[in-house]
């Protein structure tokens, strides 16, 4: 049996009262009787457990985390956000993942509020039409979403401009010269981020007055096979550029497009979107559209903690949209 709070108290020849306001104002405890107490903990190797605090109070101290995915290093950047920021407010992290799977994100959430989380942070495949955001809304269960941008003010997110960031990162190709630019993304209707993406893609080709050309879409989000290029072959219906929904996917066309006996950059440039730090590892650098994903994390974990303590008639938070930047790169170039 691990050691109770009576066993401290004990030990340290104080109440088990004494012990408990240490735990939970230890400014009401003086230094000596600390010391004494703090001893006892650690010979004893004794462990509070705040559950039952927490469950008398009504607050858990716990938020529930739902991701697409981990293997994309942005929601593995997001969440480290999340949990610095959560370490600092003294509350816990549960995060779950539905690997893209929109019939999933109603049993990601139930799981978490199965555990009496005091909120969930998540992202869905379309924050607009979204039956777990609805159910969330019902029951009055404060959430905040991260990179979806929802047309309800109503529901918190926290995300860049994805419309506008991918606006600035196919101006950025048009600007190197570049007019025969394509998009290669994820499945739209697994990603209201990825249509909005497109729409930036269409406002500057057509700023511009250029023809936009047919979209590939993959089905996964995060990596592909050549076989979606195999097109590329034809200098004919080769783009210059190829502007790509996420890092991965962009990452995912240098090694194909290479396959294929295309040079990146010289037979064709790629740009992706997220900014992720593998990206600048690589060889030559990758140019993307960059979001401060933990920024995002840890913005998006203070305004949930912010809805959870709001008041009735006081101001609550609101939604935030967070600066993005362009990465110049390598895999990029200036057409002649």
């Amino acid at each position: 049996m691990p050691p109770s709070i009576k066993q401290v108290a004990l030990q340290a020849g104080v109440s088990t009262a004494t012990v408990s306001r240490l735990l939970n104002k230890p400014e009401s405890v003086s230094s000596d009787t600390a010391g004494k107490i703090n001893e006892a903990i650690a010979a004893l190797g004794f462990r509070p457990n705040f559950n039952g605090r927490n469950l008398r109070a009504g607050r858990s101290r716990t938020v529930g985390v739902v991701v697409p995915t981990l293997s994309n290093t942005v929601f593995a950047q997001c969440l480290q956000g999340i949990e610095l920021a959560a370490r600092a407010l003294d509350y816990s992290v549960m995060f779950t993942a539905t690997e893209y799977r929109q019939e999933d994100e109603a049993a990601a959430v139930n799981l978490l509020l199965s555990h009496r989380v005091d909120g969930v942070i998540l992202t869905v495949a379309d924050a607009s039409a979204s039956g777990t955001l609805d159910v969330l809304d019902r029951e009055g269960i404060p959430y905040v979403l991260t990179y979806n941008q929802p047309q309800q003010a109503s529901r918190l997110s926290v995300s860049v401009d994805n419309r506008a960031a991918a606006h600035d990162a196919v101006a950025h190709l048009i600007a190197l010269g570049h007019t025969r630019i394509q998009m290669l993304t994820g499945q739209f209707n697994a990603s209201d981020r990825a249509i909005q993406r497109y729409h930036g893609y269409l406002d500057a080709m057509r700023a511009h007055g250029l023809t936009p050309m047919t979209p590939i879409e993959v089905p996964r989000h995060t990596g592909l096979t050549s076989a979606h290029l195999q097109a590329f072959a034809d200098p004919q219906q080769c783009p210059s550029a190829l502007f790509c929904s996420n890092d991965l996917l962009a990452l995912a066309a240098m090694r194909d497009l290479r396959e294929l006996g295309l040079r990146v950059p010289e037979d064709v440039s790629v740009m992706g979107f997220d900014g992720i730090p593998l990206g600048e590892m690589m060889s030559p650098v990758l140019a993307s559209a960059v979001q401060p994903s933990e920024q995002i994390g840890e913005v998006a974990l203070r305004t949930l903690v912010a809805a959870i303590g709001q008041t009735e008639g006081s101001a609550g938070p609101v939604s935030q949209t967070l600066a993005h930047t362009i990465r110049h790169g390598g895999s990029v170039r200036v057409l002649s």
